[in-house]
């Protein structure tokens, strides 16, 4: 038996008495700040330990398995620990906190290769690595740069975020840390907490998830940089500059740039990925996965993040929006530019001018006396310049032809129907296969649909286009094949493709969009399709999901696609001020009620003359204008978001026009099943399911994608339990 007494000089000593069994102590809290516990790759994480009220961190034993790893932590406040674990084995990970004489928590995080994958599911191929890669996974030592800013130099970039090479510095000069300029050669900058340091940045460039990453901050090269204990002048917020265009490549590429002067001199870390360069990967899967180990990787390296920014245009612009739809929590905020809400959207758009061009160009086809005048053709493709839909389909690759040259894979390995079958069909459908699935031939399934779809319809209520045109252009303009070979016949949807459209995320029904601040940054559409109305698209997405978009802010201005040079830095800046007041409001109310109440007021829409004069609202109502798609010319919904409809009949009283008897056989023809009936949602219309995994335990398949469900918490050890 112990007496008082004697339990009094056992704690004297430093001794702890043992609780009973199943007794439930105070115990610390671990969480991975860095990434979700099961996301974790390369064997790094930044760990935090909450230790209860009234322990003093001596008394705190951390393991990674069986790895002690408590001399990683450092004290950041009364009861606050953290510190990087490094070198973690592949697979699961246990990270146990135990309190001497006290209780105890466990977090399991699951470590994947830095090679990958974590989440995209099997990786595609082939992939031909860079010529310096160390292995199949084309990783590469690391390489380090450093830059300085001339005095004097501006820090205006006037570009488009993400679209010049890391390689040429930009505006920055190369910086010898040992062989340094004078000092009076070297500008300064303030950043955004009030810090002033000599404008010199370290570029960081190696390989993750077989692609190339970019990473740019402020540095002294005097001083050392710990995650635990960053240098003064970081902001503790993250920039993603992503790239443009939309293609499918096979290979290693360049990461976008991140050599970004007024973003970088404001303290935020900028960073990139070769993935999320749509033009160079176009796979919302891979785009994500590259996007969160790289978030990771920066983290794990730099220090916490407090939010998390996306930059770019076009394809930047696609990127940024389809991936915080699917994988909310990676921005806090997007600024999109020249936009584009997804890709499968856009693919739709493009689809149709490719057939309604194939037609329009061939007069063979036409019916005896049917001539197509301009106005008419831009009926039919409901856009006011006949170059807008030659432009998208000449300088963007057909993402639905298997047989064009696909980057990466030799000529004699593409597939071609007669003398390759088995070749790689070079379609964004097979690029993300993953989401899609594979038919019975082993092909990628396809969700494109037209049926129904009465092309035309608008100009034929407005006159534009006559009966005999309506009746000849949707009697003839069919569909195409699985090879994009044109069919007589429209084109049916794989159902099974066409419900994973929605699940996955690859059309974006902004479901989980709320949750983001949003700053998008519009110019005039010229006719080379960037088209205005998809910034509108996803406004409408908004509002039919949620009742408003009061969460995304338009700024237009009179400079083509991107409305203002200056709009791109100047949003980075603005989105950092209000996700400072979201972060800084504690009030119990959704995430998507504060982020549209704590918007300053100082941040709201604006038109400006291009040099950042600002401007009336009618002045850019009237030049920032909003033109349509074969698919909205149809009846078709600004949304943009059926990809296939459901049907109606066909009845002739509905039409303001009269059709002859043969004629309206020809519609009914057409037309067996009915016409689109835009007044319901679209057949397989459906909600995001955020954060899924296309691999199983194994790394196997997944098609379609699984739930991850919430990220991984700790949990509490019974006493003495393990």
């Amino acid at each position: 038996m112990i007496t008082p007494v004697l339990a009094l000089v056992l704690a004297g000593a430093g001794m702890a008495l043992a609780a009973p069994a199943g007794a439930r102590l105070q115990a610390p809290k671990i969480k991975v700040l860095s990434n979700r516990a099961d996301l974790v790759s390369g064997g790094d994480a930044l760990v935090q330990v909450r230790l209860p009220a009234g322990i003093k961190p001596a008394r705190l034993h951390l393991t990674a398995g069986r790895r002690n790893v408590t001399r990683v932590l450092r004290r950041r406040g009364r009861r606050r620990l953290i510190g990087v674990i490094r070198r973690m084995p592949r697979g699961r990970v246990p990270l146990t906190a135990r309190i001497r004489g006290g209780g105890a928590a466990r977090l399991i995080v699951t470590n994947h290769p830095i090679g990958g994958p974590v989440f995209a599911g099997p990786q595609i191929r082939p992939w031909d690595c860079q010529d310096t890669a160390k292995d199949r996974k084309c990783n590469e030592k690391r390489k380090l740069r450093f830059f300085y800013l001339p005095k004097g130099a501006s820090t205006e970039s006037g570009g488009i975020p993400g679209t010049t090479s890391n390689e040429d510095g930009g505006p920055f000069q190369p910086y010898d840390p040992k062989n340094p300029p004078p000092r009076d050669q070297i500008a300064t900058t303030t950043t955004t907490e009030g810090v002033t340091v000599p404008f010199i940045v370290r570029l960081e460039m190696g390989y993750l998830d077989r692609d190339q990453y970019a990473i740019a901050t402020l540095f002294n090269p005097r001083k050392k940089w710990r995650p635990t204990r960053p240098q003064r002048q970081f902001n503790h917020r993250l920039v993603i500059t992503h790239g443009f265009s939309c293609d499918t490549e096979y290979k290693t590429a360049d990461a976008p740039s991140v050599l970004v002067p007024k973003v970088l001199g404001g303290g935020f870390i900028v960073m990139s990925h070769a993935l999320d360069h749509a033009g160079h990967n176009c796979n919302l899967l891979t785009q994500a996965e590259s996007v969160v180990m790289t978030k990771e990787y920066a983290i794990d390296h730099y220090g916490s993040v407090r939010w998390t920014i996306g930059s770019g245009c076009s394809g930047g612009s696609l990127a940024q929006q389809q991936v915080a739809n699917a994988y909310p929590g990676v921005y806090q905020g997007i600024t999109p530019q020249c936009s584009f809400p997804d890709a499968w959207s856009s693919a739709m758009q493009y689809e149709e001018y490719f057939f309604g061009l194939k037609y329009l160009e061939d007069p063979i086809r036409w019916d005896p006396g049917v001539v197509y005048d301009p106005v008419a053709i831009t009926a039919l493709l409901d856009h006011p310049n006949i170059s807008n839909p030659i432009t998208f389909t000449s300088v963007i690759p057909n993402s639905g032809e298997p047989t064009r040259p696909c980057p990466g894979v030799p000529d004699e390995r593409v597939y071609d129907e007669n003398t390759n079958p088995n070749g790689v069909r070079c379609t964004l459908q097979d690029y993300m296969v993953n989401a899609f699935g594979r038919d019975k031939r082993g092909w990628a399934r396809r969700g494109f649909d037209n049926i129904g779809v009465q092309y035309g319809l608008k100009g034929l209520r407005d006159g534009r286009v006559s009966p005999a045109q309506f009746v000849d252009f949707n009697s003839h303009i069919g569909g195409a094949d699985l090879d994009l070979d044109i069919t007589a016949h429209r084109t049916k949807a794989d159902p099974i493709a066409l419900r994973r459209l929605y699940r996955t995320g690859a059309l974006n029904a902004a479901n989980n969009l709320d949750k983001v601040a949003i700053i998008d940054l519009r110019g005039p559409d010229p006719g080379i399709f960037h088209d205005v109305f998809r910034t509108y698209a996803l406004r409408k997405r908004l509002k039919d999901r949620f009742g408003t978009a009061a969460n995304q802010v338009l700024w237009r201005g009179q400079v083509p696609l991107v409305g203002d040079p200056a709009f791109a830095d100047q949003a980075v800046f603005a989105m950092d001020r209000w996700l400072g007041r979201v972060r800084a409001d504690h009030r119990n109310v959704p995430l998507a009620r504060r982020i549209i109440r704590d918007r300053p007021k100082s941040i709201g829409p604006r038109c400006t003359d291009g040099n950042g004069n600002p401007q009336p609202a009618e002045t850019c109502d009237a030049t920032v204008t909003s033109y349509g798609t074969p698919r909205q010319g149809a009846g078709g919904p600004l949304s943009e978001d059926v990809m296939k409809c459901r049907l109606k009949p066909l009845r002739r009283g509905e039409y303001p026009v009269t059709f002859t008897d043969q004629q309206w056989s020809r519609l009914q023809q057409a037309f067996p099943g009915g016409v689109c009936d835009y007044s319901k949602r679209g057949i397989g219309y459906g909600r995001a399911i955020p954060w899924l995994t296309y691999q199983d335990g194994r790394g196997r398949a997944v098609y379609g994608g699984r739930p991850l469900g919430p990220a991984p918490t700790f949990r509490r050890l019974r006493a003495h339990g393990r």
